[in-house]
């Protein structure tokens, strides 16, 4: 167990987004499994959640700290427009590996999303770390946003040049497992199913921390 917490299966967690230290969304998922090694929670798509309300075609990461409202932007009520997705967040790791699910359930790969994540009590609050990892059901592999990830190092609200090569050397190693074939590369998992007694969660009440 991660902290003493409930982990029975189907409880209903709190995803939390944070980009630059401002909330992009909450999301309700669903725990599947949590062992001292970590734990599995899934997320449905069109599960009813909060996102920030931006400016048209905007989204936060390409909107500079300094011209964010200082006590963040305000909520409003959206519905999960990814995939379905599982997602492992081991314990103590600074990343989470999701499969994802295409249609008819359909696995369709690995996305590594690097991050610091924190629990509180139902609710898992992630920063972003904004470099990510794209693993193809072959298992080959590539980055995600190195450019961005390049010129928000530095700034205050994101990461020093010595935690962004920490951050690269946290997705080296998932990388590692990848070429490996080990978990959670291994093949497990990739025909996951949701028991069909999990209704789609509803949605939260309305965060109330849209700073971290």
């Amino acid at each position: 167990m991660i902290n003493g917490m409930n982990d029975e299966p189907g409880r209903i967690l709190r995803w939390n987004f944070f980009i630059g230290g401002h909330l992009s969304a909450s999301v309700p998922v669903r725990l599947v499994e949590r062992t001292d090694a970590g734990q599995l929670v899934w997320m449905e798509s069109g599960t009813p959640m909060w996102r920030t309300k931006l400016p048209r075609g905007r989204h936060l990461r390409d909107i500079a700290p300094d011209d964010r409202p200082a006590d963040g932007y305000p909520v409003v009520a959206d519905r999960w427009p990814m995939g379905n997705a599982l997602f492992y967040q081991p314990a103590g790791a600074a990343h989470s590996v999701l499969w994802l699910f295409g249609r008819g359930r359909k696995f369709r790969g690995w996305y590594v999303n690097l991050e610091r994540r924190i629990h509180r009590g139902d609710d898992i609050d992630i920063t972003d770390h904004e470099l990510d990892i794209n693993v193809a059901p072959d298992r080959t592999w590539k980055w995600k946003d190195e450019e961005s990830f390049a010129e928000k190092t530095g700034h205050p609200v994101y990461w020093t040049a010595d935690e962004a090569s920490a951050i690269r050397d946290e997705g080296a190693s998932v990388v590692r497992l990848a070429e490996a074939g080990t978990f959670p590369f291994d093949g497990t998992w990739c025909d996951f199913r949701p028991p069909p007694t999990w209704t789609t969660p509803p949605r939260p009440p309305v965060p109330r921390h849209p700073l971290l």
